[in-house]
């Protein structure tokens, strides 16, 4: 009697679980099995993308888009790629579930990718031809034609896209501020949102000891000259003598602590502004990373600085920002309330966006040292106040 095989049983299909922590690799726990129960479920939703690649300042205020991202897509993943030396600028940030750096592997990974929303904020060839390689049910912000021209992908980026092209509908008309051109241009509602960059439990520990080594607990009022600027547009600092200038006039006060602040391209003109500054100033490291420089802004109750990523830093951290304005447009900055512009009155030439002054820097010798010290002496009076003498 013939014996009639069990019909084989087709093994189950796989069924890939929709959660940010599965990658197919491994599963998220030891012990747990990814692909029968799920032990901390987070579906993925809306696959974002934001390119960013510009000025590390532009970070930040591309950080602002995110609570108005989430609140009309709760359920979503957050990418983000940017240059390899912003990429720090990103640690942190509660709104983004995965950084890219920019490199050949990134590019690799996020042109398998299929997204939802692809946002670009950078008006660049190099930022537009990327995007036009990715897949997206949806792109805004800029893109580059057939021709390799950069153009807007949607009619809201169209303004923004005209700021770069009309001289005088940027420098006079428009007066708007950044963070309101950026939201407009990619279709998100405008709420006034802060930027985003937040200290790890780590940095803040290094804060405090630092502040205790140095003994800043004890300063009525901590102030930081961020003293450079981007290679890109060097006259956006004022001079060696200027900064001194100012030492000496806030050393009469003991209560009030001067801290220098700056990157890795300020290192040797940091030396010579303490050099002649003298013991009053503390000049903090200058070649310790990007995040050091972020602690190092963050010990500051007042940062005084021109339009750079150092002010950009002090916005973000909440901090008391004097600035001053010559080459660039001082109604895109927002200081959301904390802070003084000090922008040259009746100079034709500014602001100019040039990267060499043709007229030995006027809007530069323009700038109000007496303001800028009358104003940290009213908040020094006026202490203490939220984040004074911390």
């Amino acid at each position: 009697m013939k014996r009639t095989k069990a019909p084989r049983r087709r093994p189950r299909r796989l069924s890939i679980p929709d959660c940010l922590h599965f990658t197919g690799y491994k599963p998220c726990h030891p012990g747990t099995t990814c692909l029968e129960a799920c032990t901390d479920p987070r579906p993925r939703g809306k696959e974002i993308l934001i390119v960013n690649l510009e000025a590390m300042g532009n970070i930040l205020v591309t950080t602002t888009l995110l609570p108005a991202l989430k609140r009309k897509y709760p359920k979503s993943t957050i990418h983000w790629i940017t240059l390899k030396n912003a990429l720090p600028l990103l640690k942190e940030n509660p709104f983004i579930d995965k950084a890219y750096a920019w490199e050949a592997e990134s590019w690799m990974i996020l042109q398998a990718l299929q997204f939802d929303l692809l946002i670009n904020v950078d008006k660049s060839v190099r930022a537009g031809s990327f995007v036009s390689l990715l897949s997206a049910k949806k792109k805004v912000g800029y893109g580059v034609n057939e021709r390799g021209v950069i153009v807007p992908l949607n009619r809201e980026a169209e303004y923004n896209y005209r700021l770069g092209l009309d001289d005088n509908l940027k420098f006079r008309v428009n007066q708007k501020p950044n963070t309101q051109l950026l939201a407009e241009a990619v279709g998100l509602p405008y709420d006034r949102e802060e930027y985003i960059l937040a200290l790890s439990k780590e940095e803040r520990f290094y804060c405090d000891q630092y502040r205790r080594e140095h003994k800043l607990h004890g300063a009525r009022l901590v102030v930081g000259l961020n003293t450079g600027c981007s290679l890109l547009y060097p006259n956006k600092k004022m001079s060696v003598d200027q900064h001194v200038v100012l030492i000496k006039a806030l050393a009469e006060h003991p209560d009030i602590r001067v801290l220098l602040l700056g990157g890795p391209e300020d290192t040797q003109r940091n030396a010579e502004i303490a050099r002649q500054g003298g013991p009053s100033v503390l000049n903090t490291p200058s070649t310790e990373g990007v995040r050091r420089g972020i602690c190092f802004e963050d010990l500051c109750d007042v940062v005084v600085s021109g339009d750079s990523f150092g002010m950009h830093v002090a916005i973000a951290l909440k901090k008391h920002v004097i600035v001053w304005f010559g080459v660039s447009c001082s109604q895109e900055i927002d200081l959301f309330g904390r802070g003084m512009k000090l922008v040259p009155e009746g100079l034709a030439c500014s602001p100019c966006w040039k990267h060499e002054c043709p007229y030995a820097l006027e809007c530069v010798q323009l700038i109000d040292l007496g303001r800028i010290v009358g104003e940290i002496l009213r908040l020094r009076e006026n202490a203490p106040v939220k984040g004074l003498g911390s």
